[in-house]
Order: C-alpha cells, then structure tokens, then sequence
C-alpha cells in the first residue's frame, strides 16, 4: 500500500546491471532498449515465452570474426549472435533492436568486457560463482520447463543451446565475484554514509487510518473528498476520546495492507511512500495523532511511533558491495573498452543514435546476491 509510484518511475532512466532472480526468472532491460514500465524500482520483464523464431542479429559465415581485442580475442558471428538471443530469450522486447547498429554496438561492448573481466577470476571466485550458475541453471531450466512446449522450444525459438546460456551465466559470474574482491570495506562504509546522508535507507514505525476515496481493488468509488475528510475527522476525533487505534484501523480502515495489523508498519522504508504520507512521516510530532493528512489515496490519521536510519548489517553491505561492483564493471566499459577493441567489423552507429541498453545489460548476476 501507498507506494510511490512518481520516485519508482524516476529510477527506470537509470543504468544497472541485470540480475537473474534464482527463484523467479526475470530480466530488467534498461534505458533506451526497455520500454518504461509504471510502478517498478525497475522495469522488469518477465521471461515469457519467445513469440517468434530467432532470427541472428548479423548475417554471413557464422564462422567470420566480427571484432578482435587485445591479447588475441576475437568474437565471432555465432559467437556474437547466440550472446545477443541468449539475452533476448530472456527480454523478448529486444528483438526490435536486433538489427539496430547502437544496439549491436553496445552489445558488443557488453560481450567484450564480460569476457576480459570474467578471465581475471581467482579460483575461489570462480568456485563459489560455479556453485551459483548451478543453481541459477536449475531455476532457469525449472522456469521455462513449464512454459507452453517446454525448454527445448525455447531454446530452438531463440536459436540458441543450453551451454550458451551457462557461458553467459559464467561469465557474468566470474566478472561481478571478481568486481566485488576489489570493493573494500572502507568503500562500503563510504557509500553507505554517503546514501545515508541522502536519506537513502530512512525507516519509521507509524500507524495510519486510511480513508480512501477509491476501492484499492476495484478503484470503484467510494465517497467524495468532502465525505472522506469529514469521516477522517470523525476517526481523529474518537482517537483524540482516548479510542483505540488498532480497533478504530479495523473499522475504518481502507489500507489492506494495514487494517488487521493496528494500522501499524514497521521499521518501514519511508522511500516507497507517496510523497505526502513520507513527508507527514518525517515530520509528524512523535506519538501524537496527527489532523487529517491528504495524499492521492485519499485522507490519514496518523501516528507516528519512531524514525530512524536503517543500519549498516550484512545484508546491506552485501547490497552495497553489488552496487559498487556494478559501478565499477560500468566505469570498465567506457574507459577501457576502447582500448581493448582492435577491429570491429559491425555496422558502425549513426552519430546521434536513440539511446541504446546499458553496457552492464548482460544477465550479469552477482554472485553476492543470494
């Protein structure tokens, strides 16, 4: 309940590493390649069935190398072709972009840097990484085994073969489990000040009555903006007669995700709230029921108990070191990658091209992300 759609919108412009999600398979396609979706920290696209037979994103020899990089890399067509469907059986919308040159080029880039990177894992690295791809081939096989013709026709649909998909897992394994070796604990502390000072990992424990103006299912009518203020007020007043909050939420309540709990959330990330409710949030007297406080879902009553900041535990800095490892590959690939890249036999770019997917765009799991 009452999330903040407009700051979730904001964040899809920007570029990220896509991950693969070991229980449930899905590929977030960034930028300009990934068409804006409402209500997501990211725009996801679930890993439905390819509609359509692949189709190589290059002609010619599939045995021609299409771009050599230092110290004796060379990619070749197939190569080339089965690392762009392997990415698009994933996000079927980035057949349209398939023969795009920005496309291409970035993609080529991707595949580049992946594979300069992912040679310079450790053993451990890559031990703990292959331990990993195990468990994410298993969910990817699981996943699509239930789809409508089974892995199989997936795979024909994309023209690609099982190894191709574990080759690309491996690789964005091995490249982010080395990223992360170098991410030293002073760093995380860094960003995490850094975020916090941005109130980044802001949390509260407030309670709320909610009167809404809609039906949170059916988005039906419910009452007029005056009938809702003046049954707000109503709440406020028995609050104010020494009513129960809790019994009062679960009379009159239209947060489902709250009502049966005393109207109460907990330790509560303010970010994900409209903006109204996070500010009411932030700057409420403490333990005081609050006048009735508008916001687009209609009106509150609200307490709130405690306002903090979201300590720095595991689980954090294991988010943290991803994002600086993301940063880190990301920073790789526009400065080095053109020093790497030898000949490259792609179409070349029209000069102002429309935005094409981020360089981190690659299924690059982290191997932090359990």
């Amino acid at each position: 309940m009452l999330p903040n759609h407009t700051s979730k919108q904001r964040l899809l412009s920007k570029k990220m590493i896509v991950t693969v999600a070991a229980a449930v398979v899905a590929f977030s396609v960034l930028s300009g390649c990934g068409s804006k979706k409402e209500g997501g920290a990211t725009a996801t696209a679930s890993a439905s069935p390819s509609a359509t037979t692949a189709a190589p994103a290059t002609t010619g020899n599939p045995a021609d190398v299409i771009a050599t990089y230092k110290d004796g890399g060379k990619i070749t067509r197939a190569e080339f072709n089965s690392f762009i469907n392997v990415n698009k059986m994933f996000s079927p919308q980035l057949a349209q972009y398939m023969t795009d040159p920005a496309f291409q080029q970035d993609m080529l880039k991707q595949m580049v840097t992946f594979r300069v990177l992912s040679a310079k894992a450790d053993d451990k690295v890559k031990t703990d990484a292959d331990k990993q791809v195990t468990e994410q081939m298993k969910a990817i096989t699981d996943y699509f085994g239930k789809q409508e013709g089974g892995m199989d026709k997936q795979l024909k649909d994309n023209g690609i073969e099982l190894k191709d998909i574990e080759s690309l897992m491996k690789m964005s394994f091995y490249t982010m489990g080395s990223m992360e070796t170098k991410i030293t604990d002073k760093a995380v502390q860094d960003a995490y000040n850094e975020q916090a000072a941005a109130h980044a990992f802001d949390i509260a424990t407030v309670s709320h009555i909610l009167i809404s103006l809609k039906d949170a299912a059916t988005q039906k009518d419910l009452r007029t903006k005056d009938e809702a203020l003046a049954r707000a007020k109503e709440v406020k007043a028995k609050l104010d007669n020494k009513g129960d909050f809790a019994a009062l939420a679960k009379e009159y309540s239209d947060d489902p995700g709250s009502k049966d709990a005393g109207g109460t959330y907990k330790d509560a990330d303010v970010n994900q709230w409209v903006p109204e409710f996070k500010q009411a949030t932030m700057t409420l007297p403490l333990n005081t029921v609050s006048d009735p406080v508008e916001s687009s879902f209609g009106y509150h009553v609200m307490k709130v108990e405690s306002r903090s900041t979201k300590p720095l535990d595991d689980t954090m800095k294991t988010q943290i070191k991803s994002q600086l490892a993301e940063k880190s590959l990301s920073e790789f690939a526009e400065t080095e990658y053109p020093k790497l890249i030898e000949t490259n036999n792609l179409p070349k770019a029209e000069a102002n091209p429309a935005p094409a997917a981020s360089p981190a765009a690659s299924p690059a799991a982290s191997p932090a992300a359990k």
